[in-house]
């Protein structure tokens, strides 16, 4: 894992607040500097550019996503459906503690525009979608879950449904 100052986390934190409560359109480094009390160059020491922000946020999103979701214990009676309940949930109590990522990760109309971004998107929702797609793959194999409906299709059904929750979750407040 990239390992980032205490002060580049600050300014990663704050961008996401700031694209949580004004949009991705008011994330400027005037407006994040002035936001954590430091000064345009101060600011520029830490990071090239908005854009070098947005990837580190996202860079430091998806090592912790993979840490967390390698560090959860797999209890030997657990179901291959309880696995994945505790992955999903997993992934909720991190956008629970710090709701403002799901704004960045879900703000698609940025990455249309920088291939960077656009790509450290798509390796967050490939990653989840490696994560749900072996499991499926293995409880259809031990029998636990039906094969009516093939391992891609069930997958895009269920990250789906869980992409809307999550944005019905952020629509309401975080409620």
């Amino acid at each position: 894992m990239e390992k980032y100052s205490s002060r580049q986390i600050e300014i990663m934190e704050a961008a996401t607040a700031r694209i949580d409560k004004h949009g991705i359109q008011n994330l400027t480094i005037k407006n994040l500097a002035a936001d954590i009390e430091l000064s345009e160059p101060a600011l520029y020491r830490h990071f090239k550019s908005k854009n070098e922000i947005l990837l580190s946020l996202l860079n430091y999103f998806i090592a912790e996503m993979k840490n967390r979701i390698k560090g959860i214990e797999k209890n030997p009676d657990d179901s291959v459906s309880d696995e994945l309940r505790e992955i999903f949930k997993s992934q909720l109590e991190a956008f629970t503690k710090k709701p403002a990522i799901v704004s960045v990760i879900f703000a698609e109309s940025i990455f249309h525009f920088d291939d960077d971004l656009r790509i450290k998107v798509t390796e967050i929702m490939d990653l989840m979608h490696n994560y749900v797609s072996a499991n499926i793959k293995k409880g259809q194999e031990s029998g636990q879950y039906g094969k009516m409906i093939n391992t891609s299709t069930l997958t895009t059904i269920i990250i789906g449904g869980i992409r809307l929750t999550v944005l019905k979750w952020k629509v309401s407040g975080h409620r």
